[in-house]
């Protein structure tokens, strides 16, 4: 069945939640995340804030009478940002510095399990960045082996590990990655 995949930025990413938030609850129950109805609040009241930011991005995947098969979003890492500050060996500050468009954070990339291993993932991954304007492309990873192949994509994909992020208290670990893009010339 074909797949078509849309784009919302801004406040029209923001008015999407209803549309992906099944299909997140239905992913992010699986291991390793384990996602319980707590969980999925503490995820409605981020989204709502993070689809505020600059440069929000959000991408639909749908194929016909199954709705949603997964999606992805982020958004431009603004200059006071924190994402850098839950590494577990901090880098250097040339490294770590925000202006607002140097980089991409991608928060969630997800298929629902039957429409793995179909491409999906990479999709998205091509239409979310489509056209962005950034030196590089952020992203945290579980490292857990249920999440292998989310890890190979992105490897597949140019990722490289940067550190071990834990953003905040009661978070997990995950692997920081990051994708430099090649620059255009200007």
């Amino acid at each position: 069945m074909d797949v078509t995949f849309e784009l919302f930025q801004d406040e029209e990413a923001a008015a999407q939640l209803d549309a992906f938030l099944a299909a997140y609850e239905e992913v992010y129950a699986e291991p390793p995340y384990s996602e319980g109805p707590r969980d999925v609040a503490e995820f409605i009241d981020r989204y709502q804030v993070q689809a505020q930011r600059p440069g929000m991005r959000l991408v639909l995947a749908r194929s016909g009478d199954d709705g949603i098969v997964g999606f992805a979003f982020g958004f431009l890492l603004p200059a006071d940002t924190g994402w850098w500050q839950g590494l577990q060996e901090p880098l250097p500050a040339d490294f770590t510095r925000e202006d607002g468009t140097r980089t991409y954070a991608i928060i969630e990339l997800a298929v629902r399990k039957p429409w793995r291993r179909q491409g999906i993932a990479t999709r998205l991954h091509a239409r979310l960045l489509e056209g962005l304007s950034v030196e590089r492309v952020t992203l945290t990873m579980r490292p857990e082996p249920e999440a292998a192949p989310a890890q190979c994509a992105y490897a597949s994909w140019g990722y490289r590990k940067i550190g071990v992020s834990h953003p905040w208290d009661e978070a997990p670990f995950y692997d920081a990655m990051l994708l430099e893009l090649p620059r255009t010339p200007g």
